[in-house]
């Protein structure tokens, strides 16, 4: 979980139908003629919520650039279980890293909502960088930056309580899936499983469960993983902020 999921208003912020790349990733530090010439030769994809868009084990032909729409990333157990390890949202990159090392995909992705996005083939990426071979010192500087931040990322996590934890995860899913309902109330319409929460927090699922039927009887949040969570957002912000 990073830092940036939480920065400014999420809810207000988002834009839903944003065609624009973050400039952290790999596609982003390419001068704007060199990532919009590599973009407009690629194709686009559309997918419908529920459709996957690349399994674990998948071949690593290149990357997508999430125009709309919101993805998750999970991991599956030998017996068929799934794990949601992050959430994504529009102007993120989803398999950048099989640009450089083509290896197989190390995740599920899936659409969570309605998708658009665009491919990018490692080859085509390749010929540009061997063309350009100046690029390659912007490249190796946001993997540093990128390695560099899940470092500080994790220390400033291991500070947090595990209530912070838990409500940084859930702000993630109110940020990409959640609509206001009233003052300070987020609902959160997607089925979220505390094995969900437990994956992006970084805790035992054992703590999520204590965590969320202490927030159900103070009113932090209401509903279940079934039906739904409707958050208090100013206090989910609090806790979030909360070291041990």
């Amino acid at each position: 979980m990073t830092g940036r999921a939480l920065e400014g208003d999420y809810l207000h912020s988002i834009e839903t139908t944003a065609e624009r790349i973050r400039p952290d990733n790999v596609l982003g530090r390419l001068p704007a003629e060199l990532s919009g010439k590599l973009l407009s030769g690629e194709r686009t994809i559309n997918l419908r919520a529920g459709d996957t868009l690349f399994e674990r084990g998948d071949a690593g032909d290149g990357c997508y650039w999430l125009r709309r729409g919101v993805l998750a990333v999970s991991v599956g157990s030998a017996n068929g279980e799934q794990r949601i390890l992050a959430i994504l949202g529009p102007g993120e990159l989803v398999g950048e890293i099989a640009m450089i090392d083509g290896l197989p995909r190390s995740a599920t992705v899936q659409a969570v909502r309605d998708c658009v996005l665009t491919f990018v083939s490692r080859a085509a990426f390749t010929e540009v960088m061997n063309r350009h071979p100046e690029l390659h010192r912007d490249i190796v500087t946001t993997l540093a930056a990128r390695l560099r931040q899940s470092d500080e990322d994790m220390v400033a996590s291991s500070f947090l309580t595990v209530r912070a934890r838990v409500a940084r995860a859930l702000l993630v899913f109110a940020r990409h899936l959640g609509e206001e309902v009233g003052e300070d109330r987020i609902r959160i319409r997607h089925k979220i499983t505390q094995s969900d929460l437990a994956a992006m927090a970084g805790v035992a699922r054992e703590s999520v469960s204590r965590t969320l039927s202490g927030w159900s009887k103070q009113k932090v949040l209401e509903g279940s993983s079934r039906a739904g969570y409707v958050v208090n957002e100013a206090r989910l912000r609090r806790e979030a902020a909360a070291v041990a």
